[in-house]
Formats: C-alpha cells, structure tokens, sequence
C-alpha cells in the first residue's frame, strides 16, 4: 500500500497530487519547482536561485518520507532552457553526490513560469 507524503515545509501541490507516495521501500516526489513554501510564490529569477530553492524543497520532502539525496536512486530534470544547462548541473551536484541515474530534458514550459523542475526516486 502506498504512503501519500506531506510536509508543511515544501510547497503545497499545485494540483490533484502528492508531494510524494511511499510504496515497496521507495519515495517517489512529485516534481518541485522553485516555489518559497510559506508564500507559494515563485522564489528567485535566474536559475541558479531557483535551483537551490528546488533542493530545499525536496530536501523536506525527502526527509518527511524518511529518506535524502544519499538515498537517490534516479532523477529526472526537466528545464526550459538547455542553456541553463551547466549553471543548473553544479548545483545539482553540491546535492546529489552519490550520483543517482538521471535523465535531463529540455521543456517547452514548466508550471508557474520557472526555469526548472525535479523529481526523485529514492530508497527510504
């Protein structure tokens, strides 16, 4: 049975979601944007901002359902400019140093205008 996942420190969802579901010893998160949690406002301008306010938001979100960024199995990025590319890339990885699988694609436009979103999977 699936464990629906919520924290008050990460954005509410945007939409008929969860912020993340526990099933068979994974967390799965919904994507997260660069929304502030207490203002449900888009936080920063250049994705630099956005992408460490994505990182704290999934950082609640990983530690509510009982896990973190070590426990990273995949993850999927989604940007609206592959321009972004490199920018995004190291901050990225000051978060995810174990290196989970990932896909990053390029999006026509993400929810609220932001630059960028990611989800994870990861071992709880």
């Amino acid at each position: 049975m699936a464990n629906k996942v919520y924290t008050k420190n990460a954005p509410e969802a945007i939409g008929p979601y969860s912020q993340a579901v526990v099933a068979g010893g994974l967390v799965f998160t919904s994507g997260q944007i660069a929304l502030d949690p207490k203002t449900q406002q888009v936080n920063g301008t250049t994705i630099s901002q956005q992408t460490e306010q994505i990182m704290k938001n999934l950082d609640e979100v990983l530690q509510a359902a009982g896990s973190g960024f070590d426990k990273a199995v995949k993850t999927t990025c989604f940007l609206a400019n592959m321009s972004d590319f490199a920018t995004f890339n190291e901050i990225y990885g000051k978060y995810f140093t174990n290196k989970p699988a990932r896909s990053c694609v390029a999006v026509k436009e993400l929810p609220k205008g932001v630059l960028a979103e990611v989800e994870v999977i990861a071992e709880v």
